[in-house]
Protein backbone atom coordinates (compact mmCIF):
# COMPACT_ATOMS: atom_id res chain seq x y z
CA UNK A 1 0.00 0.00 0.00
CA UNK A 2 1.37 3.30 -0.77
CA UNK A 3 2.39 5.81 1.83
CA UNK A 4 -0.38 8.45 2.36
CA UNK A 5 0.15 11.27 4.90
CA UNK A 6 -2.61 11.36 6.77
CA UNK A 7 -4.23 14.50 8.37
CA UNK A 8 -5.70 14.14 12.06
CA UNK A 9 -9.22 15.92 11.04
CA UNK A 10 -10.39 16.39 14.67
CA UNK A 11 -7.29 18.11 15.83
CA UNK A 12 -7.78 20.44 13.01
CA UNK A 13 -11.22 21.96 14.38
CA UNK A 14 -9.86 25.12 15.91
CA UNK A 15 -11.47 28.49 15.05
CA UNK A 16 -13.60 27.32 11.90
CA UNK A 17 -15.90 24.64 13.82
CA UNK A 18 -15.91 26.84 17.10
CA UNK A 19 -17.11 30.24 15.06
CA UNK A 20 -19.23 28.21 12.48
CA UNK A 21 -23.12 28.43 13.03
CA UNK A 22 -24.62 25.35 14.03
CA UNK A 23 -24.22 22.73 11.68
CA UNK A 24 -26.62 22.72 8.55
CA UNK A 25 -29.49 20.26 8.03
CA UNK A 26 -27.64 17.51 5.45
CA UNK A 27 -29.44 15.42 3.25
CA UNK A 28 -28.77 11.83 5.37
CA UNK A 29 -29.97 10.41 2.15
CA UNK A 30 -27.47 11.75 -0.17
CA UNK A 31 -23.80 10.63 2.01
CA UNK A 32 -25.56 7.42 3.30
CA UNK A 33 -24.02 5.35 0.42
CA UNK A 34 -20.93 6.75 1.42
CA UNK A 35 -20.24 6.13 4.70
CA UNK A 36 -17.89 3.71 4.83
CA UNK A 37 -15.38 5.80 2.61
CA UNK A 38 -12.74 7.49 3.45
CA UNK A 39 -11.38 9.99 0.58
CA UNK A 40 -8.03 10.83 0.00
CA UNK A 41 -7.37 14.16 -1.34
CA UNK A 42 -4.29 15.59 -2.98
CA UNK A 43 -3.46 19.32 -1.82
CA UNK A 44 -0.45 21.69 -2.22
CA UNK A 45 1.17 23.49 0.45
CA UNK A 46 -0.37 26.94 0.36
CA UNK A 47 -2.35 29.13 2.29
CA UNK A 48 -5.71 28.58 0.16
CA UNK A 49 -5.03 24.80 1.44
CA UNK A 50 -4.24 25.41 4.97
CA UNK A 51 -7.36 27.66 5.40
CA UNK A 52 -9.37 24.72 3.80
CA UNK A 53 -7.73 22.57 6.42
CA UNK A 54 -9.11 24.26 8.90
CA UNK A 55 -12.68 23.85 7.73
CA UNK A 56 -12.28 20.11 6.30
CA UNK A 57 -13.34 18.74 9.48
CA UNK A 58 -16.89 20.02 9.21
CA UNK A 59 -17.37 17.34 6.24
CA UNK A 60 -16.66 14.77 8.25
CA UNK A 61 -18.65 15.66 11.10
CA UNK A 62 -21.92 16.53 8.67
CA UNK A 63 -21.73 13.79 6.30
CA UNK A 64 -20.05 11.04 8.11
CA UNK A 65 -17.28 11.01 5.24
CA UNK A 66 -13.80 10.67 6.43
CA UNK A 67 -11.39 12.43 4.53
CA UNK A 68 -7.21 11.95 4.58
CA UNK A 69 -5.51 14.69 3.21
CA UNK A 70 -1.72 14.45 1.40
CA UNK A 71 -0.54 17.71 1.08
CA UNK A 72 2.66 18.70 -0.46
CA UNK A 73 4.89 21.65 -2.38
CA UNK A 74 3.67 22.43 -5.77
CA UNK A 75 6.19 20.85 -7.12
CA UNK A 76 6.10 17.58 -5.25
CA UNK A 77 2.58 17.39 -5.52
CA UNK A 78 2.81 17.67 -9.59
CA UNK A 79 5.66 14.77 -10.03
CA UNK A 80 3.54 12.80 -7.50
CA UNK A 81 -0.19 13.42 -9.32
CA UNK A 82 1.75 12.56 -13.26
CA UNK A 83 3.02 8.69 -11.28
CA UNK A 84 -0.64 8.61 -10.10
CA UNK A 85 -2.57 9.17 -12.97
CA UNK A 86 -1.08 6.88 -14.93
CA UNK A 87 -2.28 4.09 -12.56
CA UNK A 88 -4.93 1.60 -13.13
CA UNK A 89 -6.44 2.91 -10.01
CA UNK A 90 -4.52 5.59 -8.13
CA UNK A 91 -4.50 6.25 -4.30
CA UNK A 92 -6.33 9.91 -5.25
CA UNK A 93 -10.14 10.59 -5.30
CA UNK A 94 -9.66 13.95 -5.30
CA UNK A 95 -6.58 16.15 -6.41
CA UNK A 96 -5.85 20.49 -6.40
CA UNK A 97 -4.01 21.29 -9.39
CA UNK A 98 -2.72 24.30 -10.77
CA UNK A 99 -4.25 26.12 -13.87
CA UNK A 100 -1.72 25.24 -16.58
CA UNK A 101 -1.79 21.35 -15.60
CA UNK A 102 -5.18 21.62 -16.92
CA UNK A 103 -3.96 21.07 -20.58
CA UNK A 104 -1.75 17.95 -19.81
CA UNK A 105 -4.19 16.17 -17.56
CA UNK A 106 -7.33 16.44 -19.86
CA UNK A 107 -5.24 15.87 -23.51
CA UNK A 108 -4.33 12.38 -21.35
CA UNK A 109 -7.89 11.68 -20.42
CA UNK A 110 -6.66 11.52 -16.73
CA UNK A 111 -9.85 13.84 -15.18
CA UNK A 112 -13.27 12.90 -14.86
CA UNK A 113 -15.58 14.71 -17.24
CA UNK A 114 -18.13 16.50 -14.66
CA UNK A 115 -20.94 16.47 -16.81
CA UNK A 116 -22.27 13.12 -15.38
CA UNK A 117 -22.18 14.24 -11.71
CA UNK A 118 -24.14 17.42 -12.11
CA UNK A 119 -26.60 15.63 -14.07
CA UNK A 120 -27.19 12.99 -10.95
CA UNK A 121 -30.04 14.25 -8.91
CA UNK A 122 -29.18 12.40 -6.22
CA UNK A 123 -25.58 13.93 -6.42
CA UNK A 124 -25.99 17.41 -7.62
CA UNK A 125 -26.83 20.10 -4.98
CA UNK A 126 -29.60 21.92 -6.71
CA UNK A 127 -28.69 25.18 -4.22
CA UNK A 128 -25.15 24.88 -5.27
CA UNK A 129 -25.58 28.35 -7.36
CA UNK A 130 -22.50 27.74 -10.31
CA UNK A 131 -24.13 31.27 -11.93
CA UNK A 132 -22.00 32.41 -8.43
CA UNK A 133 -18.60 31.62 -9.53
CA UNK A 134 -16.20 33.37 -10.94
CA UNK A 135 -16.87 32.68 -14.58
CA UNK A 136 -13.20 33.93 -15.56
CA UNK A 137 -11.89 30.81 -13.11
CA UNK A 138 -14.14 28.29 -14.44
CA UNK A 139 -13.80 29.38 -17.79
CA UNK A 140 -9.39 28.87 -16.96
CA UNK A 141 -9.67 26.49 -14.41
CA UNK A 142 -12.32 24.02 -15.03
CA UNK A 143 -13.27 24.06 -19.33
CA UNK A 144 -11.45 22.47 -22.42
CA UNK A 145 -12.08 21.27 -25.68
CA UNK A 146 -13.80 24.91 -26.88
CA UNK A 147 -12.20 27.93 -28.41
CA UNK A 148 -9.03 26.91 -29.21
CA UNK A 149 -9.09 23.92 -27.29
CA UNK A 150 -8.97 25.49 -23.49
CA UNK A 151 -11.69 27.80 -23.50
CA UNK A 152 -15.60 28.13 -23.36
CA UNK A 153 -17.10 26.91 -26.84
CA UNK A 154 -19.80 24.76 -28.31
CA UNK A 155 -17.92 22.08 -27.90
CA UNK A 156 -16.01 22.53 -24.27
CA UNK A 157 -16.67 20.49 -21.45
CA UNK A 158 -16.26 20.80 -17.57
CA UNK A 159 -13.52 18.87 -15.87
CA UNK A 160 -12.75 21.36 -12.74
CA UNK A 161 -13.98 23.38 -10.55
CA UNK A 162 -11.95 26.58 -9.08
CA UNK A 163 -10.38 26.63 -5.85
CA UNK A 164 -8.50 29.11 -4.61
CA UNK A 165 -8.73 31.31 -7.51
CA UNK A 166 -5.54 34.68 -7.94
CA UNK A 167 -6.15 37.28 -9.82
CA UNK A 168 -3.04 39.83 -9.84
CA UNK A 169 -3.30 43.42 -7.60
CA UNK A 170 -1.10 46.53 -6.96
CA UNK A 171 -0.29 46.58 -3.55
CA UNK A 172 1.00 49.94 -2.43
CA UNK A 173 3.21 51.61 0.73
CA UNK A 174 0.33 54.27 1.75
CA UNK A 175 2.82 56.02 4.06
CA UNK A 176 5.17 56.54 1.07
CA UNK A 177 2.68 57.84 -1.34
CA UNK A 178 0.89 60.18 1.29
CA UNK A 179 4.46 61.57 2.25
CA UNK A 180 5.47 62.46 -1.23
CA UNK A 181 1.79 63.28 -2.16
CA UNK A 182 1.93 60.36 -4.90
CA UNK A 183 -1.08 59.04 -6.60
CA UNK A 184 -2.25 55.66 -7.11
CA UNK A 185 -1.06 54.57 -10.61
CA UNK A 186 -4.47 53.64 -12.37
CA UNK A 187 -2.51 53.37 -16.36
CA UNK A 188 0.88 51.63 -17.06
CA UNK A 189 2.17 54.90 -17.77
CA UNK A 190 1.62 55.98 -14.57
CA UNK A 191 2.64 52.88 -13.19
CA UNK A 192 6.18 52.40 -14.97
CA UNK A 193 6.83 56.06 -14.11
CA UNK A 194 6.24 55.67 -10.49
CA UNK A 195 8.34 52.41 -10.30
CA UNK A 196 11.41 54.71 -11.27
CA UNK A 197 10.46 57.82 -9.04
CA UNK A 198 10.30 56.13 -6.31
CA UNK A 199 14.15 54.97 -6.06
CA UNK A 200 14.50 59.02 -6.29
CA UNK A 201 12.53 60.11 -3.60
CA UNK A 202 13.17 57.32 -1.97
CA UNK A 203 16.83 56.37 -1.95
CA UNK A 204 17.59 52.45 -1.55
CA UNK A 205 14.10 51.66 -2.34
CA UNK A 206 13.12 49.62 -5.10
CA UNK A 207 10.02 50.59 -7.20
CA UNK A 208 8.04 47.54 -7.71
CA UNK A 209 8.92 44.28 -6.46
CA UNK A 210 8.57 41.70 -9.45
CA UNK A 211 9.38 38.17 -10.13
CA UNK A 212 12.39 38.11 -12.47
CA UNK A 213 13.74 34.90 -11.81
CA UNK A 214 14.79 32.64 -14.73
CA UNK A 215 12.50 30.60 -16.06
CA UNK A 216 8.50 30.70 -15.26
CA UNK A 217 8.98 33.10 -12.98
CA UNK A 218 10.23 35.70 -15.87
CA UNK A 219 7.94 34.69 -18.34
CA UNK A 220 5.14 35.11 -15.54
CA UNK A 221 6.32 38.19 -14.88
CA UNK A 222 5.76 39.41 -18.60
CA UNK A 223 2.60 37.75 -19.21
CA UNK A 224 1.49 40.14 -16.51
CA UNK A 225 2.07 43.11 -18.87
CA UNK A 226 1.44 41.31 -21.76
CA UNK A 227 -2.29 41.27 -22.10
CA UNK A 228 -2.58 44.39 -20.60
CA UNK A 229 -0.88 46.15 -23.29
CA UNK A 230 -2.51 44.63 -25.70
CA UNK A 231 -0.34 41.85 -26.88
CA UNK A 232 -0.44 37.90 -26.35
CA UNK A 233 1.40 35.09 -27.36
CA UNK A 234 0.15 33.67 -30.22
CA UNK A 235 -2.79 34.99 -33.03
CA UNK A 236 -6.23 32.64 -33.79
CA UNK A 237 -4.12 30.86 -36.14
CA UNK A 238 -1.26 30.05 -33.72
CA UNK A 239 1.26 31.67 -35.36
CA UNK A 240 3.42 33.20 -32.68
CA UNK A 241 3.08 37.30 -32.12
CA UNK A 242 4.72 37.50 -28.85
CA UNK A 243 7.78 39.07 -31.00
CA UNK A 244 5.16 42.07 -32.12
CA UNK A 245 5.45 45.62 -30.67
CA UNK A 246 3.15 45.31 -28.20
CA UNK A 247 5.14 42.11 -27.27
CA UNK A 248 8.57 44.66 -27.26
CA UNK A 249 6.47 47.09 -25.35
CA UNK A 250 5.41 44.15 -22.40
CA UNK A 251 9.57 43.13 -22.09
CA UNK A 252 10.70 46.84 -22.43
CA UNK A 253 8.16 47.39 -19.05
CA UNK A 254 9.39 44.45 -17.58
CA UNK A 255 13.03 45.36 -17.81
CA UNK A 256 12.76 48.90 -16.82
CA UNK A 257 10.67 47.90 -13.74
CA UNK A 258 13.31 45.05 -12.84
CA UNK A 259 16.07 47.99 -13.58
CA UNK A 260 14.67 50.15 -10.89
CA UNK A 261 14.97 47.44 -8.50
CA UNK A 262 17.10 46.50 -5.90
CA UNK A 263 20.02 44.99 -6.14
CA UNK A 264 19.45 41.14 -6.18
CA UNK A 265 16.19 41.47 -8.21
CA UNK A 266 16.75 39.28 -10.72
CA UNK A 267 16.44 36.70 -8.98
CA UNK A 268 13.34 36.93 -7.31
CA UNK A 269 10.38 34.26 -7.72
CA UNK A 270 7.26 35.74 -5.97
CA UNK A 271 8.31 34.55 -2.36
CA UNK A 272 11.49 36.63 -2.47
CA UNK A 273 9.23 39.73 -4.58
CA UNK A 274 6.50 39.83 -1.42
CA UNK A 275 9.37 39.05 1.32
CA UNK A 276 11.20 42.27 -0.01
CA UNK A 277 7.98 44.21 0.06
CA UNK A 278 6.97 42.95 3.44
CA UNK A 279 10.46 44.42 4.91
CA UNK A 280 9.94 47.88 3.28
CA UNK A 281 12.60 47.72 0.42
CA UNK A 282 9.77 48.57 -2.43
CA UNK A 283 7.01 51.03 -2.56
CA UNK A 284 5.10 48.61 -4.83
CA UNK A 285 3.99 45.59 -5.09
CA UNK A 286 2.26 43.48 -8.85
CA UNK A 287 1.60 40.41 -8.17
CA UNK A 288 -0.90 37.48 -7.05
CA UNK A 289 -4.40 38.70 -4.26
CA UNK A 290 -2.85 35.65 -2.28
CA UNK A 291 -0.20 37.31 -0.69
CA UNK A 292 -2.28 40.01 0.87
CA UNK A 293 -3.05 38.49 4.20
CA UNK A 294 0.94 37.83 4.60
CA UNK A 295 1.49 41.91 4.12
CA UNK A 296 -0.74 42.46 7.55
CA UNK A 297 1.17 39.17 9.46
CA UNK A 298 3.44 42.05 11.90
CA UNK A 299 5.51 38.55 12.97
CA UNK A 300 6.59 38.71 8.85
CA UNK A 301 5.77 42.44 7.72
CA UNK A 302 7.39 45.09 8.94
CA UNK A 303 4.72 47.62 6.80
CA UNK A 304 1.86 46.26 8.11
CA UNK A 305 -1.01 48.62 8.12
CA UNK A 306 0.61 50.50 5.66
CA UNK A 307 -0.66 48.39 2.38
CA UNK A 308 -3.46 49.81 0.06
CA UNK A 309 -4.90 48.17 -2.65
CA UNK A 310 -5.59 49.00 -6.30
CA UNK A 311 -6.65 47.35 -9.48
CA UNK A 312 -3.95 46.30 -11.96
CA UNK A 313 -3.63 49.23 -14.00
CA UNK A 314 -4.83 49.37 -17.47
CA UNK A 315 -2.54 49.33 -20.38
CA UNK A 316 -5.36 49.46 -23.73
CA UNK A 317 -7.50 47.03 -21.30
CA UNK A 318 -7.98 45.89 -17.94
CA UNK A 319 -7.00 42.29 -18.14
CA UNK A 320 -5.40 41.17 -14.62
CA UNK A 321 -3.90 37.47 -14.30
CA UNK A 322 -5.49 34.23 -13.73
CA UNK A 323 -3.58 31.53 -11.74
CA UNK A 324 -3.99 29.41 -8.48
CA UNK A 325 -5.73 26.01 -8.58
CA UNK A 326 -8.87 24.28 -8.99
CA UNK A 327 -10.68 20.90 -8.02
CA UNK A 328 -10.60 17.84 -9.98
CA UNK A 329 -11.71 14.04 -9.91
CA UNK A 330 -8.96 11.73 -11.69
CA UNK A 331 -9.99 9.36 -13.82
CA UNK A 332 -9.05 6.45 -11.79
CA UNK A 333 -10.33 7.70 -8.44
CA UNK A 334 -11.60 4.83 -6.45
CA UNK A 335 -14.70 6.79 -4.73
CA UNK A 336 -15.28 9.25 -7.63
CA UNK A 337 -19.20 9.86 -6.55
CA UNK A 338 -17.81 10.74 -3.11
CA UNK A 339 -14.93 12.57 -4.22
CA UNK A 340 -17.60 14.62 -6.71
CA UNK A 341 -19.53 15.75 -2.95
CA UNK A 342 -16.64 16.76 -1.22
CA UNK A 343 -15.50 18.69 -4.15
CA UNK A 344 -19.18 20.79 -4.24
CA UNK A 345 -19.08 20.93 -0.56
CA UNK A 346 -15.99 22.55 -0.25
CA UNK A 347 -16.80 25.04 -3.04
CA UNK A 348 -20.29 25.60 -2.07
CA UNK A 349 -21.57 29.10 -0.76
CA UNK A 350 -21.66 28.40 2.58
CA UNK A 351 -18.15 26.86 2.98
CA UNK A 352 -16.32 28.97 0.14
CA UNK A 353 -17.10 32.33 2.85
CA UNK A 354 -15.99 30.05 6.02
CA UNK A 355 -12.64 28.80 4.05
CA UNK A 356 -12.63 33.39 2.71
CA UNK A 357 -12.65 33.88 6.68
CA UNK A 358 -9.61 31.87 7.62
CA UNK A 359 -7.89 33.64 5.13
CA UNK A 360 -8.40 31.78 1.88
CA UNK A 361 -9.26 32.94 -1.83
CA UNK A 362 -12.70 32.78 -2.32
CA UNK A 363 -13.67 30.98 -6.12
CA UNK A 364 -17.62 32.97 -6.11
CA UNK A 365 -18.06 36.68 -6.58
CA UNK A 366 -20.47 36.62 -3.49
CA UNK A 367 -18.13 36.00 -1.03
CA UNK A 368 -16.17 38.94 -2.03
CA UNK A 369 -19.54 40.94 -1.44
CA UNK A 370 -19.85 39.76 2.78
CA UNK A 371 -20.25 42.34 4.45
CA UNK A 372 -18.48 40.09 7.33
CA UNK A 373 -15.65 39.06 5.22
CA UNK A 374 -14.99 42.91 4.33
CA UNK A 375 -14.83 44.09 7.74
CA UNK A 376 -12.64 41.24 8.01
CA UNK A 377 -10.14 41.63 5.06
CA UNK A 378 -11.02 45.15 4.01
CA UNK A 379 -9.20 44.47 1.10
CA UNK A 380 -11.87 41.69 0.14
CA UNK A 381 -13.88 44.61 -1.98
CA UNK A 382 -11.26 45.38 -4.44
CA UNK A 383 -10.05 41.69 -5.05
CA UNK A 384 -13.45 40.49 -5.55
CA UNK A 385 -13.76 43.79 -8.82
CA UNK A 386 -10.23 43.39 -10.02
CA UNK A 387 -11.55 39.18 -10.88
CA UNK A 388 -13.98 40.42 -12.84
CA UNK A 389 -11.05 41.67 -15.35
CA UNK A 390 -8.96 38.22 -14.78
CA UNK A 391 -8.30 37.19 -18.38
CA UNK A 392 -9.29 33.30 -18.78
CA UNK A 393 -6.99 34.01 -22.11
CA UNK A 394 -4.20 35.07 -19.89
CA UNK A 395 -1.83 32.22 -21.31
CA UNK A 396 -2.05 29.41 -23.61
CA UNK A 397 -3.04 26.63 -21.69
CA UNK A 398 -2.06 23.72 -24.28
CA UNK A 399 0.62 20.86 -24.21
CA UNK A 400 3.04 22.90 -26.21
CA UNK A 401 2.93 25.66 -23.30
CA UNK A 402 5.56 24.04 -21.02
CA UNK A 403 7.99 23.81 -23.39
CA UNK A 404 7.19 27.42 -25.14
CA UNK A 405 7.14 28.84 -21.49
CA UNK A 406 10.44 27.78 -20.35
CA UNK A 407 12.13 28.73 -23.54
CA UNK A 408 10.16 32.38 -23.11
CA UNK A 409 11.28 32.64 -19.27
CA UNK A 410 15.08 31.52 -20.03
CA UNK A 411 15.37 34.38 -22.95
CA UNK A 412 13.68 37.05 -21.29
CA UNK A 413 16.29 36.47 -17.99
CA UNK A 414 19.03 36.87 -20.47
CA UNK A 415 17.11 40.41 -21.63
CA UNK A 416 17.04 41.12 -17.94
CA UNK A 417 20.48 40.20 -17.20
CA UNK A 418 23.11 40.24 -20.02
CA UNK A 419 21.58 43.46 -22.17
CA UNK A 420 19.89 41.05 -24.86
CA UNK A 421 18.27 42.96 -27.01
CA UNK A 422 14.68 42.57 -26.63
CA UNK A 423 13.56 42.43 -30.19
CA UNK A 424 15.92 40.14 -31.26
CA UNK A 425 15.54 37.57 -27.97
CA UNK A 426 11.70 38.10 -29.03
CA UNK A 427 12.01 37.17 -32.68
CA UNK A 428 13.89 34.15 -31.71
CA UNK A 429 11.26 32.86 -29.11
CA UNK A 430 8.34 33.47 -32.09
CA UNK A 431 10.82 31.27 -34.26
CA UNK A 432 11.27 28.32 -32.06
CA UNK A 433 7.64 28.26 -30.77
CA UNK A 434 6.31 28.30 -34.40
CA UNK A 435 8.94 25.01 -34.28
CA UNK A 436 7.28 23.45 -31.33
CA UNK A 437 3.87 24.32 -32.44
CA UNK A 438 4.30 22.61 -36.34
CA UNK A 439 5.84 19.75 -34.61
CA UNK A 440 2.55 19.19 -32.38
CA UNK A 441 0.13 19.77 -35.63
CA UNK A 442 -1.02 22.96 -35.08
CA UNK A 443 -0.73 23.82 -38.72
CA UNK A 444 -1.51 20.84 -39.71
CA UNK A 445 -5.19 22.22 -41.32
CA UNK A 446 -3.42 25.67 -43.02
Amino acid sequence: MKLIKTIALAALVGTAISSAPALAQMPAAVYEPYQDVTLVVNFPAHPHYDAAMRVLPLFTEETGIEVEVDQLQYLRMRERQTLELTQDEGDYDLIAYVVFSKADYVFADQLHNLARFFMDPSLADPNYNPDDLIDGYVQNIGVAGGTKGYLPGPTGSLFGIPFGSETSVLGYRTDIFEEHGLEVPETYEELLELACLIPELEPGMGGLASRAASGHQASHAYLLHLNPLGGGIFDDNWEPIVNNAQGVEAAEALKSIVDCGIEGSTTFGPSEAAAAFAQGQYGMFLDSIAFAAGFEDPSRSTIAGNVGWAMHPMGVERASQTGGFGLAIPRNAPNAEAAFLLMQWLTSPRIDLMIAMEGGNPSRFSTYQDAALNERFPYSATFGEALRFADPDWRPIIPTWGEINADLGTTLSQVLTEGVDIQEALDGVAERARGIMDEAGYYAWQ
